[in-house]
């Protein structure tokens, strides 16, 4: 395929996504007026919204946090294992490299300095030594605090009107990450708290991931582009269907918003929890990966079975994840529990999921139409979990599907 036909084709998909997003608007208004230009470039170029300046999460993050599995229960050896359970099960090698302590890392209360210290009960060896474990085996660490006087399980200070101190802090500390909650307010504005802490980790002196956690109260995505790199589209999720597929659907509103730099986040994953069944877990998985969601695990990888685990290596689903294109993939169609969802891929492909969230086997079908094709082109159709390909389909893409169940495919125009 020709250069200047592949770029076409990118641009196309990408803008035909970005149109479809953004109906209201163009229908108000028409592209090219609301863009202020009628050419695929300055399309694209108002596509890649404005990112903060650290330069990180140029794809979602990949990763692992403590919360979904172990609540407040995590100690230092709990933390040591994982990460050497990350490497040696070979998920870092896909591309898991956070290791994130959420709630309940530190003590009670702030030294006689003002500063934030772990609880010693917990992590004796300090934060620093465990960063540089973690960085010795080629991962990285991730913290958390909150955006108010205490963190969400009321057990340690949060860092209202403390960002600076606890920028420089995490920062000395060679910490990675840093997950931000909403607790304990005091009822002032989000944009206003997380804007404080984003303003200090850039001047900390270390590259820091910034995720905000506002759980999507006050249209988070609108405003979090140049403050985060990931933000929140709803509360916490649980390891169940309905919670899991609520927290798709806010998800898919907020799909204009995301990009290279920062991504929309439903939460972390459940699979490997047990709460939900393997074609669940499947279909939690692909739509999290084709709505470019950071992928961070939220089970013990130390004990996972061997089901859990070809969900969370599958690399050809976490390479739709990870796609330098970059745009969020979403709904495109909807016939009652039957659901087709696609997203443009780098090199002219087209990631679809085919989902049946229904509770009777069904056929799910997505044609041409409804993802971007031309009805005459053939495609190299890959179904990235039964790692089979077919050549030469041409108009549509069906699949029967057991409830709850999806099929996943990246298209490839021949």
């Amino acid at each position: 395929m020709g250069d200047s036909l592949h770029m076409s084709l990118v641009v196309g998909l990408a803008l035909g996504f970005w149109l479809a997003l953004n109906a209201n608007e163009v229908a108000a208004g028409g592209a090219g007026r609301m863009m202020g230009m009628g050419n695929s470039s300055s399309i694209v170029q108002q596509m890649r919204r404005k990112a903060l300046a650290n330069g990180l999460g140029q794809t979602p993050p990949m990763g692992w946090n403590s919360w979904n599995h172990f609540g407040c229960d995590i100690k230092e050896k709990l933390i040591v294992e994982t990460a050497d359970a990350m490497v040696s099960s070979g998920l870092a090698k896909v591309g898991y490299t956070y290791i994130n302590l959420d709630d309940c890392w530190g003590a009670p209360s702030r030294d006689s300095n003002g500063n934030l210290v772990p609880d010693t009960s917990k992590f004796p060896s300090g934060i620093k030594a465990l960063a540089y474990y973690l960085h010795s085996k080629g991962l990285k660490l991730g913290l958390y605090s909150d955006a108010g006087t205490r963190t969400c399980s009321r057990k340690m200070p949060g860092s209202l009107d403390h960002e600076e101190r606890d920028a420089k802090t995490f920062a000395s500390w060679g910490v990675d990450y840093l997950k931000y909650d909403n607790c304990q307010n005091d009822g002032i504005s989000p944009e206003t708290r997380y804007q404080k802490m984003s303003e200090a980790l850039l001047r900390a002196g270390r590259s820091i991931f910034f995720s905000i956690c506002e759980w999507g109260r006050e249209e988070v995505a609108t405003w979090a582009k140049d403050i985060g790199n990931s933000w929140r589209t709803s509360g916490d999720i649980r390891d169940n269907w309905e919670s899991m597929i609520l927290r798709a659907d806010r998800n898919d509103e907020w799909a204009p918003y995301s990009g290279p730099g920062g991504w929309n986040d439903p939460d972390m994953l459940e699979v490997g929890n047990g709460g939900m069944t393997l074609e669940e877990y499947r279909s939690h998985f692909s739509i999290w990966a084709l709505s470019k969601a950071p992928l961070i695990i939220g089970c013990n990888i130390r004990s996972m079975d061997n089901d859990t685990y070809e969900i969370l290596s599958n690399e050809e689903v976490i390479a739709v994840n990870q796609d330098k294109l970059g745009v969020q993939g979403k709904k495109v169609k909807k016939d009652g529990h039957l659901e087709v969802w696609a997203g443009p891929l780098y090199n002219s492909k087209v990631a679809v999921v085919l989902w049946n969230r229904g509770s009777w086997k069904a056929n799910v079908t997505a044609f041409w139409s409804d993802i971007g094709f031309q009805p005459k082109v053939a495609v190299k159709a890959r179904d990235l979990w039964a790692r089979s390909t077919e050549y030469g389909l041409r108009g549509q893409v069906t699949a029967q599907l057991e409830p709850h169940a999806c099929k996943m495919y990246v298209l490839t125009p021949l």
